[in-house]
């Protein structure tokens, strides 16, 4: 297996021979502007620019978007994405958007697990945010809430689960005693809205699921891209030095990481 940290939740993924392009966020540097109702709006993002260029990026087996926010799909994806590529998704709501977009190969996957590639990929569920306070919050501006994770499973590979965008949460939890997954993936800058809520994790989150799963291996992404972040890559790999923690890593843009197959 190897994860190849693109730019803040977009990252390719080399799994069981497949490679998946998972939440393709692919426009130029400072494109778009911040969030109106999150901290640091007047920071344009993404922050930083792509490691490679797009076509690069795109020449993949397959596609994952865990849910349509703007910085986890756009319009320079929909572009440079072929219209027939393998597409999953999360929900109808999310199939119907892309197919407005013209693509027309899409799949949702299902909590009880999705074939593709001799790979089996379940839908995991998320709280992008606590759901009693966020959710009212997305559905007055008209913005969908649910995200989603998945974990992937091969005879061939280690357990894979990219967590998504999430907050620490009961839902994460019982993925983690479910699926005892060998590498983890947490989208984790702790993007904070103007509420002061939190809608993915915290170096306290990051730690819940090191305590959790002491035996996997936490990679960070999401990491020094969008407006609203609130922990850099840099508080992290400090809390790492502080607490002499080894199954934590933090990639760099660009930096790919290689997971070797125990069986």
């Amino acid at each position: 297996m190897k994860i190849t940290q693109i730019r803040n939740a977009t990252i390719i993924v080399d799994y069981n021979n497949t490679k998946f392009l998972i939440d393709p966020w692919l426009m130029p540097k400072e494109y778009m502007p911040g969030f109106d109702m999150a901290i640091n709006s007047q920071i344009r993002q993404p922050r930083v620019e792509l490691p490679f260029n797009i076509d690069k990026i795109v020449d993949v087996d397959a596609v994952i978007i865990t849910h349509i926010h703007p910085d986890h799909w756009d319009e320079f994806a929909e572009k440079a994405l072929d219209k027939n590529i393998k597409l999953f998704v999360q929900s109808d709501i999310d199939k119907d958007y892309v197919i407005s977009k013209g693509f027309t190969n899409i799949e949702i996957i299902s909590e009880y697990g999705t074939n593709y590639n001799d790979i089996t990929l379940y839908k995991t569920s998320t709280q992008h945010g606590k759901r009693e306070t966020i959710k009212p919050l997305c559905d007055s501006v008209n913005m969908p809430y649910d995200a989603m994770g998945v974990v992937f499973k091969s005879q061939n590979e280690k357990i894979l689960y990219i967590a998504g965008d999430t907050i620490w949460c009961n839902e994460v939890k019982n993925v983690l005693d479910k699926y005892h997954p060998d590498i983890i993936v947490v989208n984790a800058c702790a993007a904070t809205l103007l509420n002061g809520e939190r809608i993915i994790m915290n170096i306290e989150d990051v730690k819940n699921v090191l305590d959790t799963a002491p035996e996997a291996t936490v990679v960070a992404s999401h990491m020094d891209t969008v407006s609203h972040l609130s922990i850099t890559r840099q508080d992290l790999k400090e809390f790492k030095t502080k607490n002499k923690i080894d199954n934590l890593l933090i990639p760099d843009d660009g930096e790919t990481l290689i997971f070797a197959n125990d069986n």
